[in-house]
Order: C-alpha cells, then sequence, then structure tokens
C-alpha cells in the first residue's frame, strides 16, 4: 500500500496522529481480511464484504491526507 509514496506515509506516521490511527485500523483489518480469505476465520460473505468496504474508506481517506500532504 502507498508504495511510491513511502517517505511521505512514514513523515505522517511520526507527525500526523490521525493518519497513524487510520493506518493502524487498516493495516489490522487487511490481516483480518486475509485470514478470512484463507480459511483461517470463518465468516459470511456479506460480513466480509462490508470489512472490506471499511478498508478501502480508511485507504481513501488515507489517500486524501497524502495528497493534501504534497
Amino acid at each position: 500500500m502507498f508504495e511510491y509514496d513511502q517517505e511521505i506515509v512514514n513523515a505522517l506516521l511520526n507527525k500526523n496522529n490521525n493518519f497513524k490511527r487510520l493506518f493502524d485500523k487498516h493495516s489490522s483489518l487487511k490481516d483480518t481480511v486475509r485470514e478470512m480469505n484463507e480459511g483461517n476465520i470463518g465468516i459470511d460473505q456479506l460480513s466480509l464484504e462490508k470489512l472490506k468496504k471499511t478498508k478501502l474508506k480508511l485507504k481513501d481517506r488515507m489517500s486524501l491526507i497524502i495528497e493534501n500532504h504534497r
């Protein structure tokens, strides 16, 4: 995620508490979704889709913060 903006991401993680909170939540959801897709955690398809949408919304919010930082 944000491979091309890693320098900005690192700066924001150190300076912006809101960005760090979003990043941490996104990372947690990313791990959970991966576990669910691998079948390690049982969940219905609707709940999985909701988690994926939440994860995407977090990523979109972080993208806006990155753009504003530039």
